[in-house]
This record gives structure tokens, C-alpha cells and sequence, in this order.
């Protein structure tokens, strides 16, 4: 199964989300911060990340585009998970380099089909 790397400085948000995950067969790993996260990517390279976009430090609108700017990196999905649901959010999420954009609270039904189509597990 797919490796999915959660990022989110939120440790509950963080947590329900490993849970949901782990419960549907996939690997995960988690970070609460960039600096985290690219050790983490580093160390263990995931499929898709599940990336917050209000992050302390570097944001993951800026995590996003140095991912998809690094040759060894740029084909890992991201998918956007936040709070941020106003006009225009969806697309500067985009626009980052994120695959696809979920709004919290997510729906821990429908998660991880759209995980596993971005891991192309099919799962």
C-alpha cells in the first residue's frame, strides 16, 4: 500500500487523519511543520501528502512549490487539506502545485478514494 505523508501542526487534526488513513492500508508518516516534512520525505519518500496550508514557518502553499519544483520530488500529489474554503483558495492551492484541495472538516469517508487515486493504487 501507498505511503502518505501528513502534514499539519494541528497533532488532533493530524491524528484523525493518520487514524482514517492507517484504517484504510496505508503507510503514514506525519510532520507538524516543512522542516519536518522534507526530513520526513527525505527519509522515507511518500506517494501523496496531505498537506495543511497554514503551517508555522513555511507555509504549505510554499512547501508545495519547492516539492513540485524539485526534479526528485515534483511527482509526489499533494493534496491541499484546510480550513481555507473562501473564493479563490481552491485555485491559489492549484497554483502552488497541489494536486487536489480537500476543506476541513474532511470527510473520513471519502479521503481515501481520493488518496488512493492520486497514489494510483486504485485502493
Amino acid at each position: 500500500m501507498a505511503r502518505v505523508l501528513i502534514v499539519d501542526d494541528n497533532a488532533t487534526n493530524a491524528k484523525l487523519v493518520a487514524y482514517v488513513m492507517r484504517d484504510a492500508g496505508f503507510e503514514v508518516d506525519t510532520a507538524g511543520d516543512a522542516v519536518t516534512a522534507l526530513a520526513r520525505i527525505a527519509a522515507a519518500r511518500p506517494r501523496v501528502i496531505l498537506m495543511d496550508l497554514q503551517l508555522p514557518g513555511t507555509d504549505g502553499l510554499e512547501l508545495a512549490r519547492r516539492l513540485k519544483a524539485d526534479p526528485a520530488t515534483h511527482d509526489i500529489a499533494i493534496i491541499a487539506v484546510t480550513a481555507y474554503a473562501m473564493k479563490g483558495d481552491r485555485e491559489r492551492a492549484l497554483a502552488a502545485g497541489c494536486d487536489d484541495y480537500v476543506t476541513k472538516p474532511i470527510d473520513t469517508r471519502t479521503l481515501p478514494s481520493l488518496v488512493a487515486r492520486h497514489a494510483g493504487d486504485g485502493s
